[in-house]
């Protein structure tokens, strides 16, 4: 009897095992492969390519003429000045108080009575990409039954970062493929037909990936007609200073809507403007009727980050800080974000001139309409295609350049690749 319990026993707990163990190894069995990213496919794609004549105009990082990597020098004296005193401490969940209060002047201005009053609730954030993260959640948690509205096209992450926060997603009219421009008849369209108080998102400045802004008199109109529908305007803002080379000019649109009395909403990023890529430093903020509201406002989206990350990374802050705290380090950015803006305005002159003087049927004059780090060529993806397996030059399908990639070194054989599969287009 003992011996047939033993046995028994036995034979229980080595079922229990093997079904445990297929029960373990089944936790995981329905995960599909992620599909690739369209932008950060192109780099792999481009570095397991051999040919020495390989171009890579794909991803939105800024590269010198030589197409090489930058750190600005404002950047390198910084870290040189914090090195010595740095300290490795929690930043609170907030983040840096220093690098969001310079982070404000720039989107709000140095005298902005919004910042006297205490009127902005802002945090440090990681990057644009965890600012338009946090946005996203709170606007799903204070305003559950809205929608975004998103224009078309747009940064692809964006729809994956509202999709993530369970926001129910609307698009309207931007681009014109027709004439490579804005479709603004259509986007004043959507704007005055969308639920009054409805959510927007817009791109503050070199709108990505089109690299077409509306004009000062555009943004006039569209501040009003938001103001009659009673819309938000989230201002997703990462190229400040970096589109035409003035961190005012390139403001300018958010200034509109301020002096319109609107309540906005505005993402900042440090990655193209200082060159601080895998820092990850951004900024959130939100306007408030009064600070009692943005305290409150604030505490929550605090609340938002804890979970997430619990606090912001510090070294990009403190490198923020020190170039903007600092009025003679402050003035070599400016000239630095300038030069690489002129860089980029250069290659787009050089690139339209070399196309059209190979005698193009075709105008490329919205190479150098478009503003920013990309260009929206008109491409079709069969063309991007032939670019690619031709030519081995890497670009998303959309036909989206970076111009970053462009060089004096390979613009003009940019240019004969692109003429080479558009000319009978």
């Amino acid at each position: 009897m003992a011996l047939r319990t033993a046995i028994t026993r036995r034979i229980l707990t080595s079922s229990s095992m093997v079904h445990g163990s297929r029960s373990m190894s089944s936790w995981w069995k329905n995960v599909e492969p992620a599909p690739k990213d369209p932008i950060l496919g192109v780099t792999e794609a481009f570095l397991a390519d051999p040919s020495p004549d390989k171009v890579n105009v794909g991803v939105g990082a800024y590269r010198d003429d030589n197409g090489k990597p930058v750190v600005l020098d404002c950047v390198r004296e910084a870290e040189r000045r914090i090195a010595g005193s740095m300290n490795m401490e929690y930043l609170p969940m907030g983040g840096s108080n220093k690098m969001v209060e310079e982070t404000l002047k720039l989107a709000y201005g140095e005298d902005s009575d919004l910042i006297k009053d205490k009127r902005i609730a802002a945090i440090q954030a990681l990057s644009g990409t965890g600012a338009c993260r946090i946005f996203a959640d709170f606007q799903k948690r204070f305003s559950p039954d809205s929608h975004i509205y998103i224009p078309v096209p747009t940064w692809s992450n964006h729809h994956n970062i509202w999709r993530d926060a369970n926001v129910p997603q609307r698009t309207f009219h931007y681009y014109h493929p027709e004439s490579k421009g804005l479709d603004f008849a259509s986007l004043m369209d959507d704007v005055k037909n969308a639920p009054k108080g409805s959510f927007f998102l817009l791109h503050a400045c070199a709108h990505n990936p089109t690299g077409v802004d509306p004009t000062v008199e555009q943004w006039k109109e569209m501040s009003y007609q938001f103001k009659v529908k009673g819309h938000f305007a989230f201002f997703d803002m990462a190229y400040q200073g970096f589109a035409s080379g003035d961190p005012e000019r390139d403001v300018k649109s958010i200034r509109i809507f301020l002096e319109d009395g609107h309540l906005i909403g505005c993402s900042q990023s440090y990655a193209k403007n200082m060159g601080l890529y895998g820092q990850r430093v951004g900024c959130l903020s939100l306007v408030c009727e009064d600070e009692k509201q943005a305290i409150a406002v604030k505490s929550q989206l605090q609340q938002l980050a804890r979970p997430m990350y619990s606090n912001p990374p510090l070294h990009g802050a403190l490198v923020v800080s020190t170039v903007l705290g600092d009025p003679d380090l402050k003035q070599l950015w400016l000239k630095e974000v300038k030069g690489m803006a002129d860089r980029i305005i250069g290659m787009r002159s050089a690139l339209r001139e070399n196309i059209e003087k190979l005698g193009s049927p075709l105008s490329w004059e919205h190479i150098t309409n478009q503003i920013g780090m990309f260009c929206y060529s008109g491409m079709t993806p069969e063309q991007v295609d032939r670019l690619t397996n031709e030519f081995h030059i890497y670009m998303t399908r959309n036909g989206r350049i970076s111009m970053a990639g462009v060089t004096t070194g390979n613009v003009e054989y940019l240019a004969k690749a692109i003429h080479e599969v558009t000319k009978t287009a």
